[in-house]
Formats: structure tokens, C-alpha cells, sequence
């Protein structure tokens, strides 16, 4: 995620915190839950734009980090500990960790920090009118797609079968499979796809992606 998205994830999150701190105490110390599937560079990016804005953890402000490590079947649950701490906002890092916040909460306000179909994922009313107790970004560009497979075709210019590992069902990579679907045809590009939806599918995925005839 570009430095620009994560500057408006920040900006998102801090003005839902913002909102409910109007009628608090101002040494109130306040509590951010963040979900999120795996740890990535994010995070530390996350931090980082918070001390930049004046946000420092354990002095001025707790978050509550709750990291699946891969195994996406234990975000509900970390997001129901998320609630019961009564946090308030939740910032969520994917379309994986963001479905079990919004099942878990209609009332603390959840930001997304990365969400590539908000509305396809069934998130947010419209990107213009979100409603309900979620807001955030969205990255949706599928046209981008067909232009990374363009540019694959140029560093590898023998390139005829590329396979694709993702998780298919999610809204978002659809479009953006279908972007690359029409890509492949314009140059002769054999396109395999195999569903992914966590890191322990990905060994399973690879293995028919490589013995898989030409």
C-alpha cells in the first residue's frame, strides 16, 4: 500500500477517533483496535504515521493489535476480543479482517485500511455513502491488472502461462482477474488461476500450478 493510501487510512481512522473524543476528558487515553490477517511492513507504517501525528502508544493513546497469523478462521474470535476490550474505532487490514469486525460490532466504528471491494464484498452501502458503523478505502483498479501482465510480457517476453494464486471468490479479484483475462488474450497468454485463502493453501496452490501441462 502506497505511503498516499496509508496517509488517508490514518487520516480516516484519527477523525473516527477524533468524533467520540469531543465529549471526553481531554487526558483521556484513548484504545484502537487493529485486525489484521498477518504482520506486515503495515503495521510498523501504522505506527509510524500515528507518532507523526502526535499519537504515541502507551502515552497518549493504546492499540490493541490482534494478528491472525494466517489463519483467517481465528479473526472472528479476535475481533469478538477487540469488542469486549470496548475500543473505540477498529482498524481493519483487508477485506478479511474487515468482515469479521463488521460481524462483530454495529456500533464501534470500523476503518479500513485497505479493501480492494467495499461494496461487491457487501461492506458499505456506496463508496460515496458508505452508512452503518464502516468507512475506509478502497483500492479497487482492476484496469491495472492488464497492464501488470503487459509488463510482465515485456521483462519475460517468452512469457505463454502464468499462473495466479488469490483468493477468487473475493469481488475485487474477480474484476481484476477479468482485467487480466482480457490482457492474456491480446498477448497469447495462458492464464491459470487457483483459489488461495490463506498462507497454508499456498504450497497446495503452487503444486498443480507446476505440474500442470503446458
Amino acid at each position: 500500500m502506497s505511503q498516499k493510501i496509508l496517509g488517508f487510512a490514518l487520516s480516516a481512522m484519527l477523525l473516527a477517533v477524533c468524533s467520540s473524543a469531543e465529549a471526553q476528558p481531554q487526558k483521556k487515553v484513548h484504545r484502537i483496535g487493529f485486525l489484521a490477517a498477518n504482520r506486515t511492513q503495515r503495521t510498523e507504517a501504522f505506527r509510524q504515521g500515528l507518532r507523526e501525528l502526535g499519537y504515541v502508544e502507551a502515552k497518549n493513546i493504546i492499540v490493541e493489535y490482534r494478528f491472525a497469523e494466517g489463519a483467517l478462521n481465528r479473526l472472528p474470535t479476535l475481533a469478538d476480543e477487540l469488542v469486549r476490550l470496548h475500543v473505540e474505532v477498529i482498524v481493519t487490514a483487508g477485506a478479511a479482517a474487515t468482515r469479521p469486525a463488521k460481524g462483530a460490532t454495529v456500533t464501534i466504528p470500523i476503518v479500513m485500511a485497505n479493501d480492494n471491494d467495499p461494496v461487491g464484498s457487501g461492506f458499505v452501502a456506496s463508496l460515496a455513502r458508505p452508512g452503518g458503523n464502516i468507512t475506509g478505502l478502497s483500492n479497487l483498479s482492476p484496469e491495472i491488472s492488464g497492464k501488470q501482465l503487459e509488463l510482465l510480457t515485456e521483462i519475460l517476453p517468452r512469457l505463454s502461462r502464468l499462473a495466479i494464486l488469490g483468493e477468487l471468490k473475493n469481488s475485487g479479484n474477480t474484476q481484476s482477474l477479468k482485467g487480466m483475462e482480457d490482457a492474456a488474450k491480446v498477448f497469447r497468454v495462458q492464464l491459470e488461476s487457483f483459489d488461495v485463502r490463506s498462507t497454508a493453501d499456498i504450497a497446495s496452490g503452487l503444486q498443480p500450478a507446476n505440474t500442470a501441462p503446458p
